[in-house]
């Protein structure tokens, strides 16, 4: 039988609150063969550009930006959020459905001129996404595109991206919030 990489995805109903469905991945990376399949399907919109650097978005960014930036022979540059990279960072705070939060990225990640793929395994509503742009551009970085594992279409995130000039690739996509 030859499966998808939204097969791999466990949806685990009412969490973290009641009405929400949250897309585990972690199935999918415990799966040797879902997870290559992942990692070669997100790199496989960018085959042939140069890309420097791979940005991973906390936390399941890590995972699959690392695997990305280790196929691609590239460093591996995490954003996180605020409070937790020491040395010098610049911010980007961003909107939440209620309230703010705010993403960080060393000030000497990247320089002027690379071009680097961010990473991440959900798209929701590109909140999180845009502020890393917003920080890799902030630091003279060329962003080639975002990638990521599920889109969830409802929530708009590919739109609010994709008005920002960012061409976005998803693997796959689950209706509803």
């Amino acid at each position: 039988m030859n499966r998808e990489v939204k097969d791999y995805i466990r949806s685990i109903h009412d969490f973290p609150h009641e009405g929400i469905i949250f897309r585990d991945v972690t199935t999918l990376f415990s799966d040797a063969r879902g997870f290559r399949m992942a990692v070669d399907q997100l790199l496989h919109a960018y085959a042939g550009q140069r890309i420097d650097k791979v940005v991973g978005l906390e936390a399941r960014g890590f995972i699959l930006g690392g695997a990305v930036a280790h196929q691609l022979s590239v460093g591996f540059v995490p954003i996180r959020k605020k409070g937790k990279l020491p040395g010098t960072v610049i911010s980007e705070a961003y909107q939440l459905e209620y309230g703010e939060a705010i993403m960080e990225i060393h000030d000497d990640a990247l320089r002027a001129g690379e071009r680097v793929l961010i990473v991440d395994d959900l798209l929701a509503t590109g909140g999180t996404a845009a502020a890393g742009i917003k920080l890799c551009q902030r630091l003279g970085a060329e962003v080639m595109g975002c990638a990521f594992v599920i889109d969830l279409p409802d929530l708009g995130g590919r739109k609010a991206l994709e008005a920002l000039g960012m061409p976005v690739h998803t693997l796959c996509a689950f209706e509803g919030a």
